[in-house]
């Protein structure tokens, strides 16, 4: 269909409607990336160098596009990735929670989201709940149980987090708390977007910056810099670790942030039941490779031992279908559908899963596949080089 006010027809479209719709830092702190933004770069660089291999006759008149994914039934095979506080809109993660049910997809949450587990999985309920290793483990323990409490389907532990929050190219400095030195300050950008002002100001609230699920139910939670201090005091996490918080955990286990074969392998011995290669999107050590150039090594390293998802740079539906093909079960969308919520709230993040669920039919047909269980490497050309791994 053709772009509306209300419908916009791609996910860069989505990115040019939320800088024009929400206050300037808002908007670049949706491009953030560590450093010189290499990585965010190769993200979505490296699905260009990767080519298709179409038929022209004999293409299939219905394709499926349905899979599993950590025990739930998804429509599409692309999930929303967790992300933290999402005072985008006056709705945040349980807008995204909402879009997705309608996409008949999943979520991640974040422990960093702006909105309550509860409040959240009540708008649907394939939701994977998301962690870092922060605090000791009663802490642990604690938001654990919560979450099971609250009906997660999942448990994703991210690990591809480090210190290196330096940014060369102008992302700006994010507040710890909005108050009345906070509004002044920046007070000419929101006022330049009125209307992203007055949608919070229709839902009584300001953005809000603290994450209520570190904490009881009930309780108000740290600021994101609060939580991300306590994260950064906490010691790193070891394989030991990962091994008793597998144990801590009954359902499905991922684990976020491989981008190594002997890692890969590592998290299979401690009980994981899904990997995500990723780099966090572009967010942890700059001049990581692309996610898309490590994922088939990754997938290489534990055969079918595990469910093995791509996270980073995808931006079409044929990125999609080119994971796809490489070994991943699925794909976690960030930034698209950030950019879809800043764009146009719940319908803007319906909107972004829709175009990926458009172009992964199209591609499919292009293929020649009646579904995506169909696919193989033997549909992406892949130039020598492209990837990176070892053994």
């Amino acid at each position: 269909m053709a772009s509306t006010k209300d419908w916009f027809e791609t996910v860069a479209e989505a990115r040019e409607r939320a800088e024009k719709r929400v206050p300037k830092a808002v908007y670049l702190a949706l491009l953030a990336g560590s450093e010189g933004g290499v990585s965010l770069a190769d993200n979505t660089a490296a699905f260009a160098e990767l080519g298709l291999r179409p038929h022209i006759a004999d293409l299939p008149a219905r394709r499926a596009q349905s899979t599993t994914l950590m025990g739930q039934e998804i429509s599409l095979p692309v999930i929303c990735s967790p992300t933290g506080v999402q005072a985008v809109d006056p709705a945040g993660e349980v807008a995204v929670a909402r879009a997705a049910a309608m996409s008949g997809t999943a979520i991640g949450l974040s422990s960093f989201a702006s909105k309550p587990v509860e409040e959240v999985i009540a708008a649907n309920d394939k939701l994977f709940f998301q962690m870092y290793w922060l605090g000791d483990r009663d802490t642990i323990l604690a938001r654990l149980d919560r979450a099971k409490r609250a009906g997660a389907k999942g448990l994703i532990i991210t690990l591809d987090w480090v210190f290196a929050t330096a940014r060369d190219w102008g992302s700006p400095p994010l507040p710890e708390r909005i108050d009345v030195k906070t509004a002044l300050r920046f007070a000419p950008q929101v006022l330049s977007r009125p209307g992203w002002l007055a949608r919070f100001l229709r839902a009584g609230r300001l953005p809000d910056l603290t994450t209520p699920n570190l904490v009881g139910a009930g309780e108000k939670g740290p600021t994101f810099f609060g939580a991300y201090g306590e994260w950064m005091g906490t010691p790193p996490v070891t394989w030991k670790d990962l091994a008793w918080l597998r144990e801590q955990w009954d359902g499905p286990f991922m684990i976020k942030g491989i981008g190594r074969p002997d890692d890969a392998r590592r998290a299979v011995d401690v009980g994981a039941s899904a990997l995500s290669v990723s780099n966090h999107g572009g967010n942890n050590l700059d001049t990581t490779p692309a996610a898309i150039r490590l994922l088939p090594s990754v997938v290489d390293a534990v055969g079918g031992d595990v469910e093995v998802v791509l996270d980073g740079g995808i931006r079409r539906g044929s990125d999609v279908v080119k994971a796809l093909a490489l070994g991943a079960r699925a794909v976690m969308i960030g930034r698209p559908y950030l950019w879809g919520m800043a764009a146009n709230g719940e319908r803007g993040v319906h909107n972004v899963l829709e175009i990926l669920r458009q172009g992964i039919d199209s591609t499919l047909y292009g293929l020649g596949h009646e579904s995506i269980e169909d696919l193989s490497r033997d549909d992406v050309l892949v130039p020598d080089g492209f990837t990176r791994g070892i053994s």
